[in-house]
């Protein structure tokens, strides 16, 4: 049985909230800062501390990248980064908070309702970046400015071109129930992913328990991370996945293997990954420097290209060849269902695919 090490979300910031709760206790909420820019000033108080610490869910490559573009435009602050999956980098600061140790600046999850309890326990710093404020919609960032939607992602339907017919390929969910699909489909894991629980979130609600009932009928083969189901496509071990992150299919397809992303008629699962920086961060300029870049054109463009991820900054252009974003089907996505329902979501998972 796959199970996950470590503790709950609400377990995991028990001792975080502890050690905050001497700001818990007085916060108040309010609307957020004014938005800041960058100047010269942030950049040399930056340069006085030095580094920043990025702990990010982003795949590695992605976050090297965007780390050394920060670097090459203010030289003499390093980036430090920290790339885990989602729902590790969520017990790793749980755990260090509830030890008192302070090694994150700036961090960046693709479940959104990890900001939610890092807020709620008063951890998170207010801070808006320019192009936050000016571009970006009020759904996809916090009222009081704790965090934003720093890269867009969607959890598709997907197969592997030399075992599945075009006019075989499945355009819905409601497709993968049939039968010629028994013991062909691959599916990650909501214990594991963030991408996965948000899309399973999202799922439960629009489609229905039922819909994974039937689903864990086909003899699913069951993997972890959100990037897993789109490796098997390509080494031909399934036809078919049931979820998994888009653009890894992509990257996949570009790079000659034979996979081919599917967007559902029901719609795909919606997946807003956001930055925030912390109260205790020990580099507080460098943290904010670091934040306001993440949110530049310069830099979201980098998230498309590099990360094959989507963009919610107007200044940034599609990759060619991609199907694009405004005309995909896309399912509301719920942070605070999904900290609310997490629990729930992975037991219930757990018993219906017995993983």
């Amino acid at each position: 049985m796959m199970r996950r090490n470590g503790f709950t979300r609400r377990q995991v910031m028990t001792g975080a909230g502890a050690a905050a709760l001497s700001l818990a206790s007085t916060r108040v909420m309010s609307a957020a800062p004014p938005a800041s820019s960058i100047t010269p000033e942030l950049v040399e108080a930056a340069k006085k501390e030095g580094k920043v610490v990025y702990y990010t869910s982003i795949d590695l490559p992605l976050a090297e990248r965007i780390a050394k573009s920060f670097e090459a435009k203010f030289p003499g602050i390093a980036v430090r980064v920290e790339r885990t999956g989602a729902e590790r980098v969520f017990q790793r600061i749980g755990q260090e908070y509830a030890s008192r140790i302070y090694a994150v600046d700036v961090v960046n999850s693709s479940d959104a309702a990890h900001f939610i309890v890092w807020k709620r326990d008063g951890i998170l710093a207010a801070f808006v970046p320019e192009d936050v404020a000016k571009f970006y919609p009020d759904e996809d960032k916090d009222a009081d400015g704790m965090h934003a939607g720093f890269r867009i992602g969607l959890s598709v339907i997907g197969c592997n071109t030399n075992l599945v017919k075009p006019e075989d390929r499945p355009k819905s969910f409601a497709d993968l129930l049939d039968p010629k699909w028994k013991g062909k489909i691959v599916k990650a894991h909501p214990s594991y992913s963030g991408t996965i629980m948000t899309a399973t979130q999202q799922l439960a609600r629009d489609l229905g328990w039922p819909y994974f009932e039937k689903l864990a009928a086909q003899s699913v083969m069951q993997v972890q991370s959100a990037s897993d189901p789109p490796k098997k496509l390509a080494l031909g071990e399934r036809a078919v996945q049931a979820d998994g992150n888009e653009y890894n299919l992509h990257q996949l397809k570009e790079a000659g293997q034979p996979v081919e992303p599917l967007y559902a008629a029901e719609g795909t699962p919606l997946i807003i990954g956001p930055n925030g920086i912390f109260k205790n961060a020990p580099n507080p300029n460098a943290a904010r420097l670091f934040q306001a870049y993440c949110f530049t054109a310069e830099c979201q463009q980098l998230v498309i290209d590099v990360g094959g991820l989507r963009s919610m900054h107007p200044q940034t252009r599609e990759k060619p060849g991609r199907k694009p974003f405004k005309e995909i089907k896309t399912l509301k996505e719920d942070a605070a269902a999904v900290e609310k329902q997490g629990e729930e979501i992975r037991q219930r998972y757990s018993r219906l695919f017995k993983v």
